[in-house]
């Protein structure tokens, strides 16, 4: 790692966030992937302006993961080039993690993280917050999450390189994401309880909805994360729920 400047490293993090900037259906993330590893290898290879053009060619190939967890690769792939490791061994790393970096962040970012945190907003916004308030804590809680999880992943490669995908699975990210979903669930549940209630607050839902409320509360802590398509269950759910209100009063 000896090669590696501190201002290429943090180069590399800041241009991952661009990494669907150039996204297509020949490379997917791998123009992105190229791009943003590109102020390290030039670090690398400086001197040798051949093994720098082979270096940038070999990682534009196709890489496709979700785009939170594909840092996990980047900081690995960067080791791994800092290392002087082998092209053949850094393709195949590549070609290993794509796939399940890939199912790992959809199921953890887009089936859980986002709409648990879209639920809870729903709940604040019933509970008579005001709509800033909402958004504002929409934003913070989404992005602090999201945010961790790329620094989370970039360091980890960094430090870990090839081994990186031990690290992942000893982080136990998809029982997370099961117990995100279960929490999304649930709060469908209490939100379905409280808006067919047809007034605002909890003071006015009364006991039976309330009751069916708690009932969803439970029914989703259990089996919760055994529900098919939870991100989309989660979505379809709000805007009934929050139409039948509209019409209810």
């Amino acid at each position: 790692m000896s090669d590696l400047s501190r201002l290429a490293i943090t180069s590399t993090f800041l241009r991952s966030f661009l990494i669907q900037g150039s996204w297509n259906y020949h490379t997917m993330l791998g123009t992105g992937f190229a791009f943003a590893m590109l102020p390290a290898l030039r670090r690398i290879f400086g001197a040798d302006p051949q093994a720098l053009d082979a270096s940038v060619r070999r990682h534009l190939d196709h890489f496709n993961a979700h785009p939170y967890l594909a840092n996990a690769a980047l900081g690995a792939a960067l080791r791994l080039e800092a290392e002087g490791t082998d092209p053949k061994i850094v393709r195949r790393f590549k070609t290993a993690v794509r796939g399940p970096l890939g199912g790992l962040g959809d199921s953890l970012v887009w089936a859980a993280w986002l709409p648990t945190v879209s639920m809870a907003s729903l709940v604040l916004w019933w509970l008579g917050l005001p709509v800033w308030v909402v958004v504002a804590f929409f934003l913070v809680i989404y992005n602090a999450g999201h945010l961790g999880l790329r620094i989370w992943g970039f360091r980890a490669g960094l430090r870990d390189g090839h081994g990186v995908a031990q690290t992942l699975g000893d982080a136990r990210l998809a029982q997370l994401a099961e117990r995100l979903q279960s929490i999304a669930v649930l709060l469908v549940g209490l939100l379905s309880g409280l808006l067919l209630s047809g007034r605002p607050g909890p003071s006015g839902a009364g006991v039976v909805w309330l009751a069916v409320a708690a009932a969803s509360f439970a029914v989703g802590l259990v089996v919760g994360h055994r529900v098919w398509r939870p991100a989309a269950v989660a979505t379809v759910a709000a805007i009934a729920l929050i139409a039948t209100w509209g019409s209810l009063q």
